[in-house]
């Protein structure tokens, strides 16, 4: 009986481990879960459900991400870290749905649960333990709501399809037509009577005028201040080239883009399909005869002095009323790579080189790169002086300045003569706001 008695007393009792929870609330952006509960709602019925039955709840994560992809969101990435750390052992969630809607993110729950980390994932209405059964009915709830997340791609897909037969646009309307804000006529677009004539006479410029993508978004940027209807902001020269490019404009339309599908849409035309097919011929020349990108002088060379992004040219052609003919500027401003709101401005070449010429005494260049530019530039010249004008030189390197030749070469010199000599400055320029400063 003794031996009995203390084989009793020397079994094992399991350890009961105490279960710290994170509070999950997670309210996703597609739009079938628009009268989902909110987040704060979320994590007010929680919080009472934990008060009532006396969990520990050691964190609070917020996250507005659908859970349709796998490994995108980066609050439960952090969870599931945090959990392989030990940070918790357990998550009350709204639902199982809010946690996955995807194979990746809910194999990563049920690896935590085998590996004994995730002790415990509480929702409102059940309760999942490391158990063969709380497993599969986790794996069932969740796979369910990725069925219904494939169902509705399937059926939004279908329902564009048939938007499309019908000759409705499925999409955002394009610069020059507004879509119209009612329920009982989705897809339906109408002309936009502010822009759609400067539509049209986008095309017209290129099928008659012979005008340029490039010489088109000076135009609108800086003559007529034209915006797009998304975002009221200016048009880029790729957004120039995507509406010369678009079918829409004359009554048909590919959905998807590239896919061979191609409609005949309900919506009025701006244009003929005569007018695109001959301003798109005309592009498609222009790109032919005119295959490389211009160097500009001064391109590359200088940075913003506001957001350091790199300084780009632009062309600016301007009809002169009085004599009939066109002025042509460059211009200079942010390439806006590094913030694209940047409030940098644009300065006229001229006005540059005039500013760069008087910062040249406070200049640090190489003149040793410099000199050599400017004994080949002297023996061009003197080969030219005897074989030409049959003189003979009367001036050596050793008599001229280098900083009189900079500037020269500044004001003078050929696009590719000013990238030389800017090279050659081991000190760095900037622009801010029409300004040049020395770094």
């Amino acid at each position: 009986m003794e031996t009995a008695y203390m084989g009793i007393q020397q079994r094992a009792v399991p350890e009961v481990i105490p279960v710290r929870y994170c509070l999950y609330a997670r309210k996703s952006t597609e739009s079938e879960e628009r009268q989902a509960l909110s987040i704060d709602s979320q994590i007010k019925e929680m919080l009472q459900i934990a008060e009532r039955e006396g969990l520990e709840v050691v964190d609070v994560r917020r996250e507005s991400h659908s859970a349709k992809a796998s490994g995108e969101r980066i609050v439960f990435n952090e969870i599931v870290k945090d959990i392989r750390d030990g940070r918790f052992n357990g998550v009350l969630v709204w639902h199982p749905d809010r946690l996955s809607r995807n194979a990746g993110d809910l194999g990563a729950l049920v690896d935590l649960m085998d590996q004994k980390l995730l002790i415990e994932l509480k929702t409102y209405g059940q309760k999942f333990t490391n158990s063969p059964s709380d497993k599969f009915l986790l794996m069932i709830l969740c796979s369910q709501a990725k069925l219904d997340n494939d169902n509705k791609g399937i059926n939004v897909k279908r329902g564009l399809r048939m938007r499309c037969e019908m000759g409705l646009w499925p999409c955002q309307a394009p610069t020059g037509y507004r879509n119209v804000n009612r329920a009982d006529q989705r897809g339906v677009v109408v002309i936009d009577l502010e822009r759609a004539p400067v539509i049209k006479q986008m095309f017209e410029k290129v099928a008659y005028e012979k005008w340029t993508g490039r010489k088109l978004y000076h135009w609108l940027k800086f003559e007529l201040n034209f915006r797009s209807t998304l975002g009221n902001k200016h048009l880029t020269l790729s957004n120039v080239h995507k509406i010369l490019d678009t079918h829409f404009y004359y009554g048909t339309f590919e959905y998807p883009v590239k896919s061979g599908n191609w409609y005949r849409g309900k919506h009025e035309p701006i244009i003929t399909k005569e007018l695109f097919d001959q301003a798109r011929a005309r592009l498609k020349r222009d790109m032919i005869v005119k295959p490389e990108s211009k160097e500009f002088a001064f391109t590359r060379l200088l940075t913003c002095g506001l957001c350091g992004s790199g300084i780009s040219g632009e062309d600016h052609y301007k009809p002169l009323k009085k004599s009939g003919l066109t002025a042509h500027y460059i211009y200079y401003g942010c390439s806006r790579s590094r913030d694209r709101d940047c409030k940098c401005g644009y300065i006229q070449e001229g006005e540059l080189v005039e500013q760069i010429v008087k910062l040249l005494d406070h200049l640090d260049f190489d003149k040793l790169a410099m000199q050599t530019s400017f004994e080949g530039e002297l023996r061009r010249f003197n080969k030219f002086q005897r074989a030409v004008l049959e003189e003979t030189p009367e001036k050596t390197h050793k008599d001229a300045d280098l900083k009189t030749y900079a500037k020269y070469i500044l004001k003078e010199g050929t696009n590719a003569e000013k990238r030389q000599l800017m090279g050659h400055f081991k000190t760095k320029l900037k622009i801010a706001r029409k300004i040049v400063t020395i770094e």
